[in-house]
């Protein structure tokens, strides 16, 4: 598996620790920055990761900043991502047995290191329950992304 992940700079330590994480499983990790303290602009980062999500560069992405807000309205925006902020385990199943979402938000004011990394091996290890109705609702919001 292959994970892009991008933050900013409020996100910098919890991107570093999950990076840390992904790689202590193997995974192969594409690291989009931020690279330091200073001020930057989520969408920038957010925005590098959901295209690789689009050119299909990645299996899925992480993006993460002080809310997980804004990067998953800036990764929402990329025909083809479906980025759900997660802030609990059971979210983290939800997202992908019913959504199947090929992006994580996460809050790195909200979300605490280990519960970060559980929420992380939960997303990626569960797959799309591949039910009738969740994915006539998956090829709906495929649809809606055509008319724009």
């Amino acid at each position: 598996m292959k994970v892009s992940i991008g933050c900013d700079h409020s996100a910098l330590e919890l991107k570093n620790e999950i990076i840390a994480f992904l790689k202590s499983k193997s995974i192969e990790v594409i690291d989009r920055g931020t690279y330091t303290k200073d001020s930057c602009d989520y969408t920038d980062y957010g925005y590098m990761v959901a295209k690789d999500i689009k050119d299909k560069t990645v299996d899925r992405g992480i993006v993460i900043c002080f809310t997980g807000i804004g990067m998953s309205m800036i990764a929402n925006k990329v025909k083809g991502v479906r980025c759900a902020l997660v802030g609990s385990k059971d979210a983290a199943i939800l997202t992908r047995e019913h959504n199947d979402s090929n992006c994580l938000a996460l809050s790195a004011k909200y979300t605490g290191y280990a519960l970060a990394k559980e929420i992380v091996d939960i997303w990626l290890n569960t797959e799309f329950s591949n039910n009738e109705r969740h994915l006539r609702r998956i090829n709906k919001i495929s649809k809606y992304e055509e008319e724009f």
